[in-house]
């Protein structure tokens, strides 16, 4: 619950509600909730809000996200993840700073990168595009790593 009024919901750009199914790519500029169900990639540099309702199942590359709901596939947060006690997070995952409430389910493989975190809280990072808000398979940093 410590992170219920993190998220900036009055600058929401749109809204997947219970009962919905979005199946495609999807893009947005500030911040977007899901309570229904969306299949597919999602790129912004904005907030992802799941909700307890919500699922999300494929390709994410994402600022924030903040999960009470449940995640599949392959997860890319430049910023930070927060997974709420309710929350399940069944993917691979890069992101600079992770917060798992007592009681949330993670089950897969995470990087971070305190590199990247250090220039987004200097500022360094800000004005550009970084280049993990591209969908970039994380399979490509472990095998850069073997060479």
């Amino acid at each position: 619950m410590i992170f219920r009024n993190d998220h900036p919901e009055a600058e929401l750009n749109g809204f997947v509600d219970a009962g919905s199914h979005f199946r495609g790519e999807l893009r947005f500029d500030a911040s977007f909730r899901v309570e229904g169900k969306i299949e597919g990639t999602i790129v912004s540099e904005g907030v992802l809000v799941v909700g307890e309702g919500g699922e999300v199942d494929g390709d994410i590359h994402v600022g924030q996200i903040y999960i009470s709901g449940t995640v599949r596939g392959t997860l890319n947060a430049t910023k930070k993840v927060q997974l709420c006690r309710q929350g399940r997070l069944f993917a691979d995952l890069e992101t600079p700073s992770l917060a798992i409430e007592d009681g949330a389910v993670f089950e897969g493989r995470c990087v971070m990168n305190r590199e990247r975190a250090e220039r987004e809280i200097s500022g360094e990072g800000s004005g550009s595009r970084p280049k993990s808000a591209e969908p970039v398979p994380l399979n490509a940093a472990k095998a850069a790593k073997k060479a």
